[in-house]
């Protein structure tokens, strides 16, 4: 098979894992050697979706032992199957680099005879690079669950970024759909690449030629919408691995039919894309806004509002708490008001100090005001009188709820629904009905 062939079915192969980002970690060139890495990536080239990549983002083989259910590359599907060898992806990398298209190498594979014979193949591939061509620049990794720990160290010293896919958020999930995988031989990398990355930190202060484990962390990625978990366990998991195991991120993945099977939703359902963004979004309050999952959904509420951003809800919920006034609160409390984000309240805090804030400072400092407007108070803004609970949900309802191709749980029920959607009104009126039932049904609930 002609290279091309295998770079076109391998890189298309690739395309639903969504677990690389840029490289969060800095690399000058080297006389004598190839590339260079830079923290943010440089992007110069475009996928075919139109997003800017810098990453040759490709596996190592599609051919699989395992017969993952929600897998396009599972062993029982009937698809054009190849193989790069490891000096033709080491090689096929640097022309591609050569070229100015890419900045690093995204690699991944499928499991060829077993998990060591693939991460030795991949290892291969990595020391070709670094050690023969000298490339420095950004490489992330995956690594295959149940592959002996000394390739995943191995491994690690070669690559910038490691991953391990966990895949399905719950054990009893991946034994339904994936029963080749176990959730220990997913977790046991993880563990151990989060031990070898802390020892080489330290290493690294007292001598720093010391070799570098994945210096850019280790990273996972979650299909959403194949199973019947609900968003907190997702989201109780999400803080489990970043408390547990120091992750960069989680990514999530909304789950697209692309093959048939009992186990899994019909090929013709719409893939959970406002699902997967409230995912993220919730995501970044745990990173980033001090938030703990057990805040941001409850037992009782255990899905997220596909109406109002998980931070914008939770504002709704705890209306009692506001307004803050931002020329006294403290930054955890000025975390918790929509529209401020970290770097603005960082800012409110400086310039606090000179004089106090009125909303024209706010402005300045990057407050998104159309949101932040409704809960807080400062100088020459706001006071005893706060606007109804439902004026507050009225404005702040996310357009991309409405948007036909986003599919996620509603307030209210199916008829409902169906019942303005049957009468026959142009999209705009309707879409106003719906967006003042979501309203009256939410304050309701208050």
């Amino acid at each position: 098979m002609e290279l091309l062939q295998k770079l076109t079915i391998l890189s298309d192969s690739a395309k639903y894992d969504v677990a690389c980002t840029s490289s969060g970690i800095d690399r000058a060139g080297r006389r004598g050697s190839m590339g260079s890495c830079s923290a943010p990536g440089i992007c110069h080239s475009f996928a075919s979706d139109g997003r800017c990549i810098s990453l040759l983002k490709v596996l190592l083989t599609n051919v699989c032992v395992y017969d993952c259910s929600y897998c396009i590359n599972r062993r029982s599907n009937d698809l054009p199957r190849a193989a790069f060898a490891p000096r033709e992806l080491a090689d096929l990398t640097l022309q591609f680099y050569r070229r100015n298209y890419i900045e690093g190498l995204f690699i991944s594979s499928a499991v060829l005879q077993s998990p060591d014979y693939t991460m030795e193949r991949m290892i291969e591939t990595l020391r070709i690079l670094r050690e023969e061509y000298r490339f420095r620049g950004y490489i992330h990794a995956k690594t295959i669950p149940g592959a002996d720990p000394g390739l995943v160290q191995k491994l690690g010293y070669l690559a910038d970024r490691l991953s391990v896919n966990i895949e399905l958020p719950s054990e009893r999930s991946l034994n339904l759909l994936a029963p080749d995988k176990h959730r220990q031989a997913i977790l046991r990398p993880m563990g151990q690449i989060a031990a070898a990355g802390a020892q080489s930190r330290q290493e690294l202060q007292t001598y720093r030629a010391a070799p570098a484990f994945a210096p850019a962390g280790q990273s996972t990625q979650m299909i959403v919408g194949a199973t019947p978990e609900s968003d907190r366990q997702i989201l109780r998991l999400t803080e489990g691995l970043y408390k547990k195991y120091s992750l960069k991120r989680v990514f999530y993945s909304a789950y697209i039919p692309v093959v048939e099977d009992t186990r899994l939703p019909a090929l013709d359902t719409k893939p959970p894309l406002l699902r997967e963004h409230r995912l993220y979004q919730a995501d970044w309050l745990l990173r980033y806004y001090h938030f703990s999952a057990a805040e941001i959904l409850t037992e009782e509420e255990p899905n997220f509002n596909p109406y109002l951003d998980p931070k914008c809800n939770w504002a709704i919920q705890h209306y009692g708490m506001f307004p803050v006034d931002v020329n006294t609160a403290p930054l955890e409390l000025l975390l918790r008001v929509p529209g401020i984000g970290p770097r603005s309240a960082k800012r409110i805090l400086i310039a606090r100090r000179q004089a106090a804030l009125d909303l024209e400072g706010l402005k300045r400092i990057g407050v998104v005001l159309k949101r932040a407007q409704y809960f807080l108070c400062c100088k020459g803004y706001g006071g005893s009188r706060q606007p109804r609970r439902e004026t507050v949900v009225r404005a702040l309802l996310d357009p991309m709820a409405f948007n036909a191709g986003c599919e996620q749980l509603s307030l209210f029920s199916a008829p409902q629904v169906q019942m303005l959607a049957d009468t026959g009104l142009p999209p705009q009126i309707a879409g106003r009905m719906v967006q003042e039932e979501v309203v009256t049904r939410f304050a309701q609930k208050m």
